[in-house]
This record gives structure tokens, C-alpha cells and sequence, in this order.
């Protein structure tokens, strides 16, 4: 199976160059930009993708890459801050100047490079960049510039170096998809032999030869990474996986008796346990976000080391952390910054009892959907929304009390009740609604009132690292909120959450 290594510099587009390399169905997998020549040389890539980033190639502390990437024949592509960085290292001029460009930009390619090969000789970018290069490194050429005369692409074929000053990973830039074919099948020569069916065996086995003969503890939470990776573990140790579905208080309405109803058609061994005052009064009086995910998830491991003595040889704790999980909590390089702790992630404490299996941990979210459906997994689970581990302790600003959760569950549920409705429904990542600490004056009737707002969140998404709102019609928020006001004791005033990742995350915690 053909590889591309992509060093990480930083930017946040660099999850969904690793994506768009998968869906051309060419294996990817990401590395810090400060990695090992060696560990580069160990993964055998075809082709070496080096990413944007923030910061400039001029600070002083700003990332690199090992002085001989260059020189072990590989096909190595800069983008953004990447293609500055060769441009430095292989003795070209970059500056920070007047000619800043964020956004779409067109932009006019020059000659015949193989990057532009079958793309129109004007078509428009994404632009990000505030350093621009001012003179290109010896033996490279000039493959195409913006409207403002700064260099858009380079090249140097007999050193197998290509640059781009633009994002060809994002949606915005025209093209986009075919310039990284290119770089992958006329450039690198990929096979395109990336397939989930051939990754579903292979980690079967691997599971298999990790597990032996010990037994495995999931937690189950009706979504859709926690039924896909029982799913795949139990085809590799049979009756030796035991699911436990805990019930910590934080849930939506009804939601333990809909989970419940869902495994009961799945062939897996699952374990309900109720430790919903457990979790309620470890939360009690906290409001800081990342202490309330640390809580959580070390209370959960707690419940689930104690339902793990009632099992024979219970030796591992199986979870359903995905890539963005790993990479949001931190663990991208020592230049990223943690954006939030994920409880399956960030919240396991240093004494845990139970070893740790992850086999889902290098896919995207689509990819792990795309295994369900190849395992079987029915349908109602695969296309469920996403719910945070934390549950609503990350949607329930300010102090959790439980008549705080049934406030915002009895708004959510009619949230969610009303927006399900519309015809466009199955094309939203997530919608919720979130209560705020915050309250407000109001008049029923002849009273005045003074109660708390809920948020109403809508978004779409193709993986969660990038998100925009959606634009529910006015009827759908009109019914809703009247029926919030109306129906929930303790709400007096509902709003709209209208802001895209990033800025923003998709939770609000």
C-alpha cells in the first residue's frame, strides 16, 4: 500500500490534506514537522507533503524539517508556509510585505507543471498567507502567480520539489482535488489502493495478536465510533468483548432507553449500569469546561474499572477515539495548542487499571461510518448524530444540577423534534441546543419573568474540523422557540448560535 507523510507545520487544514489524500484513496498519515529523518525514511512514503502553518519562516523558533528531506529522492510538496520554508531552506528570498492575501484569489499558471495538468490556466484559490516570496530558490521555476504578481506555485522537477502559496485542500480553491491527483499519480505514481475493506481485515488481525486470549471492556454510548469499534472488536475476539452502556446522568431525553433498544439488535454482550449520581456529584459546584471533561473522564473510568472486576481476564479498555480527537486534544506537535480535552482522550487518568485499545484512532469520522456500513451496523446507529463524551455537561453552561439538564433536555428534545422534520434534515452534521448561565428579564402573561436563554446550534460538516452554520428556515426557529418559551419551565428567551468553525468550535465547551 502506497503512503504520503505529511509534516505537520501547524496549520489547521492539515487534518483535511491527510482526507483529501484518502479520498483519492492513497493512504496518508501526519508526523511533526521536528520528526526524525529516520522515522520519515521507516514509513516509506511515495510523496512528502509539507503543510501550511501560523507562524512565519522568519521568527526565529518558526517549525522545519530535517536538512536532508530533500535529498532522498521522494516528491516533496509545500503548501502554503511549506512552500516558504523550501524556499528558505533551499536559498530563495521570503519576506513579509504589503501583498497580503486571505481568501479566494485568481490566479494564472505559467508553462506546463505537472500540478496543473488538465486544470484551466486561470481559476481561483484559497489564499492565506502574509509572508510572500520575494525570489524563488536556485533551479526553481515559476508554475503560477496571483493577480498581484506574487508567486502562487513553483517548482524544481529535477529535484522533485513543488510548492504551493495556496490551500488546494479546501473546498474554496478551484481545482483543488485535481492538483493533488496530480502531485499523487503524475508526480509520486500512487497506486490508488487505499480501501476500508482491506483496512477492516488488517486491523482484525491486529486486534487479534494485541488482545491474545485477554478479555475487552467497551463502553458503548449509542454513537457511532463507540457500536463501530465494538463491532470490529468483536470480530476479532468473539465473546471475549464485553459492552457496558453507562448511563452518566448526562444524557438527552429518553436517550439510555433508545440506546438500549438499539443494541438489543446488534450480537453484543451489553452491560447497563446507572451511575448517574456518581457523575452528578463529582460535578457538583464546577463550572471551568476543562475540569468538568477531566471529571468526567475519570470518573468514568473509575465505573468502568469497577464493572471491569465483575469480568474475568478484563484487561483492556476499548474506546472510540477518532483522529480529530487525538489531534484536538493536543498531541499534534509541541507547537499545537490543546482546543478542548476530549474525555476518551485527555480525561484518562495516569493510574488507570485497564490497558487502552483505540482501532479507530487513524480514521476520519466519514471513514468510520463508511466501516460500519461494511460490518453491518444498522443504519439507525451510522447516521446518528454526534454526542460529545461529555454529554451535556459541554452544552449546559455554568454549574451542571440536574434541574439545569432536565431544562436543557426538554429544549433540546424540542429542537431536535421540530428540526427533524425538515426535508433537509439528513444533511446536518449536528443540531442542539445549549442552556446559558445567563438570565434574562421576560413577561408571560401579566408576570415578569426571569429565566435562563437557550442557544439553538445548528451545523453541517463533513468531519467536524471544519463546520458553517445552517441556515434552518424561520418557521422551523419560529415553532421551536415558541414552543421552548412555552413548554419549558425556566427558559424565557431563545437565541441563534450563527458562527462557522473556526472561529468557533462546534460545542460550546
Amino acid at each position: 500500500m502506497d503512503n504520503i507523510v505529511i509534516l505537520d507545520c501547524g496549520s489547521q487544514f492539515t487534518q483535511l490534506i491527510a482526507r483529501r489524500v484518502r479520498e483519492l484513496k492513497v493512504h496518508s498519515e501526519i508526523l511533526p514537522w521536528d520528526v526524525s529523518l529516520e522515522r520519515v525514511k521507516e514509513r516509506s512514503p511515495r510523496g512528502i507533503i509539507i503543510s501550511g502553518g501560523p507562524m512565519s519562516v522568519t521568527d526565529a523558533d518558526a517549525p522545519s524539517v530535517p536538512e536532508g528531506l530533500f535529498g532522498l529522492g521522494i516528491p516533496v510538496l509545500g503548501v502554503c508556509y511549506g512552500m516558504q520554508l523550501i524556499t528558505r531552506m533551499m536559498g530563495g528570498h521570503v519576506t513579509s510585505g504589503t501583498a497580503r492575501e486571505y481568501g479566494r484569489t485568481g490566479i494564472s499558471a505559467k508553462g506546463d507543471s505537472l500540478l496543473f495538468r488538465e486544470v484551466p490556466s486561470s481559476f481561483e484559490v484559497w489564499m492565506s498567507h502574509g509572508d510572500h516570496i520575494e525570489s524563488l530558490a536556485p533551479g526553481f521555476r515559476l508554475a503560477a502567480e496571483t493577480l498581484k504578481g506574487v508567486p502562487a506555485a513553483m517548482e524544481n522537477p529535477e529535484k522533485g520539489i513543488w510548492g504551493l502559496q495556496f490551500h488546494p485542500e479546501v473546498v474554496h480553491t478551484q481545482f483543488g482535488t485535481k492538483i493533488l491527483s496530480n502531485f499523487l499519480f503524475s508526480v509520486c505514481s500512487c497506486t490508488p489502493d487505499w480501501d476500508l475493506g482491506d483496512w477492516i481485515e488488517k486491523m482484525t488481525g491486529e486486534i487479534r495478536e494485541k488482545v491474545g486470549d485477554d478479555r475487552v471492556i467497551c463502553g458503548l454510548s449509542g454513537g457511532v465510533d463507540s457500536s463501530v469499534a465494538a463491532v470490529l472488536t468483536a470480530r476479532a475476539v468473539g465473546d471475549r468483548l464485553d459492552c457496558i452502556f453507562v448511563n452518566n446522568g448526562l444524557l438527552r431525553l429518553n436517550e439510555a432507553e433508545e440506546v438500549l433498544e438499539q443494541y438489543s439488535k446488534l450480537s453484543l454482550k451489553v452491560h447497563y449500569v446507572d451511575a448517574s449520581e456518581t457523575f452528578l456529584n463529582a460535578l457538583s459546584g464546577v463550572t471551568d469546561p476543562e475540569r468538568k471533561r477531566k471529571i468526567i473522564g475519570e470518573t468514568f473510568i473509575r465505573v468502568f474499572e469497577k464493572e471491569a472486576a465483575k469480568f474475568e481476564d478484563a484487561k483492556w479498555l476499548l474506546q472510540g477515539t477518532l483522529y480529530p480527537d487525538v489531534i484536538e486534544s493536543g498531541h499534534k506537535g509541541k507547537n499545537a495548542s490543546v482546543i478542548k480535552s476530549h474525555h476518551n482522550v485527555g480525561g484518562l487518568p495516569d493510574d488507570m487499571k485497564l490497558l487502552v485499545l483505540e482501532p479507530l484512532r487513524d480514521l476520519f469520522k466519514d471513514e468510520v461510518r463508511a466501516t460500519g456500513r461494511l460490518l453491518g451496523v444498522p443504519g439507525t446507529i451510522i447516521s446518528r448524530q454526534p454526542f460529545p463524551g461529555p454529554g451535556l455537561a459541554v452544552r449546559c453552561l455554568g454549574e451542571i444540577t440536574e434541574p439545569r439538564l432536565d431544562t436543557l433536555r426538554q429544549a433540546d428534545a424540542i429542537f431536535r423534534e421540530e428540526i427533524a422534520e425538515w426535508e433537509e434534515y439528513p444533511s446536518i452534521w449536528q443540531a442542539f441546543a445549549v442552556l446559558l448561565p445567563v438570565k434574562t428579564v421576560g413577561v408571560m402573561g401579566d408576570s415578569r419573568t426571569y429565566s435562563e436563554v437557550a442557544v439553538l446550534r445548528a451545523v453541517e460538516s463533513h468531519d467536524g474540523m471544519t463546520a458553517d452554520w445552517v441556515r434552518v428556515p424561520y418557521e422551523i426557529l419560529d415553532r421551536t422557540a415558541r414552543r421552548i418559551c412555552n413548554e419549558v419551565k425556566g427558559v424565557n428567551r431563545v437565541a441563534l448560535d450563527v458562527t462557522s468553525k473556526p472561529p468557533s468550535t462546534i460545542e460550546w465547551e
